[in-house]
């Protein structure tokens, strides 16, 4: 997935705009939650050697909070990273270069996406999940 379809799959799917927090970093995009303005992703552009990566070019990745049991599998796979700049044991970094795939980053926003929302939130979805299955 491409940086300008996952900005366009938040918008839409999640009813998120873009906040761009840092004047000296102004491709950097955080998504927040409207009720609790926490995180749920930031997308930003990295030099591949502050990622662990050989040479300089920039890469485009998003960071996303996730289970810590999850990340430590995830970190075998291509395309993954210790968490740029945030918490390594509760986010994760994932390239944005095709090397994951969409489905797999649109199931990590979406458990990020839950893992931010309010506690009235996640009681709602619970909620609605229970409903669902009735």
């Amino acid at each position: 997935m491409k940086r300008s379809e996952l900005e366009s799959f938040i918008m839409e799917t999640y009813n998120a705009g873009a906040d761009y927090p840092w004047l000296k970093y102004p491709n950097y995009e955080v998504f927040r939650h409207c009720n609790n303005r926490k995180w749920f992703a930031l997308i930003m552009d990295v030099p591949k050697n502050k990622l662990g990566l050989q040479g300089e070019e920039v890469l485009e990745v998003v960071n996303f909070k996730c289970d810590p049991i999850l990340i430590g599998t995830l970190r075998e796979e291509p395309g993954f990273f210790p968490a740029y700049h945030m918490s390594k044991d509760s986010w994760i970094t994932v390239a944005l270069d095709g090397s994951v795939s969409d489905d797999k980053i649109k199931m990590l926003l979406d458990t990020s996406y839950e893992a931010t929302a309010s506690k009235t939130h996640k009681k709602m979805l619970t909620i609605q999940v229970c409903r669902a299955k009735l």
